[in-house]
């Protein structure tokens, strides 16, 4: 079996040096075919902050191809991704845990790592892995965590209006920014690849209220903690 890579989003930029995740995590270059990225390396598993772990890198502009043939570089076989969202529905509460199964992101430039027919993946979550995962979450998590549900991934960096929000909220359960496209060049490199989704705000205009920066920030505090908790005890597993 080769190395875990667990590949952060919002719900752990800026997670405290003595947090029980990443722990003893070293920092270190990784290099794959499209450049060299820093990860945090604890041996049986890596982290690669997708928004940067020394400059702050907006949705629109992460290279989803450098990150993930970096983390392939250094011999990762799976990959779990966590994915700060906003909800679309009343009843998936601020501090809701999602496992995903689908995903929509049509809006979206193009991201493959060929120029050729094999580009032509079918996308999705590698099932058994997710499988995995979410058993692993069930366990460690005593909040609520929900099997299944659509990822809408919206272009950024901006958040979406009312009006796109009610358009969205007809085909998804949350949005996001990265993960659709972070697991169609996973596809292409043969990566499992499963996502967590942690519901830091509900999506604008969804409680009848324009969403802002400080709700935002606010529910990603409110979640860290627990979020930090639960993801020592299921890497601990998932890499038992």
């Amino acid at each position: 079996m080769g190395v875990l890579g667990v590949v952060g989003g919002h719900s752990i930029l800026g997670v405290a040096a003595d947090a029980p995740f990443p722990g003893r995590a070293r920092r270190r270059p990784a290099h794959g075919a499209a450049g060299r990225v820093t990860i945090l390396d604890a041996g049986d598993f890596v982290v690669l902050q997708r928004h940067g772990l020394d400059e702050y890198v907006p949705a629109h502009l992460v290279d989803h191809a450098r990150n993930l043939m970096a983390l392939a570089g250094v011999g990762c076989d799976r990959v779990l991704a966590l994915s700060s969202v906003g909800s679309l529905r009343a009843d998936l509460a601020v501090g809701t845990h999602l496992v995903p199964d689908d995903f929509i992101a049509l809006d979206r430039p193009p991201t493959s790592i060929h120029s050729d027919e094999r580009c032509h993946v079918v996308p999705g979550f590698t099932t058994a892995w997710r499988r995995e995962v979410l058993g692993r979450w069930q366990a460690a998590d005593d909040g609520p965590v929900v099997d299944g549900g659509v990822y809408w991934q919206a272009n950024g960096p901006r958040f979406e209006t009312p009006a796109e929000i009610r358009l969205l909220a007809g085909f998804a359960d949350v949005v996001g920014m990265t993960v659709g496209s972070e697991c169609a060049v996973a596809n292409e490199l043969g990566l499992d690849y499963a996502a967590v989704c942690v519901v830091d705000n509900l999506a604008n205009g969804l409680d009848h209220q324009r969403l802002t920066t400080e709700q935002f920030a606010e529910g990603k505090r409110a979640n860290q903690e627990r979020l930090v908790a639960v993801l020592a005890d299921v890497v601990e597993g998932l890499v038992a």
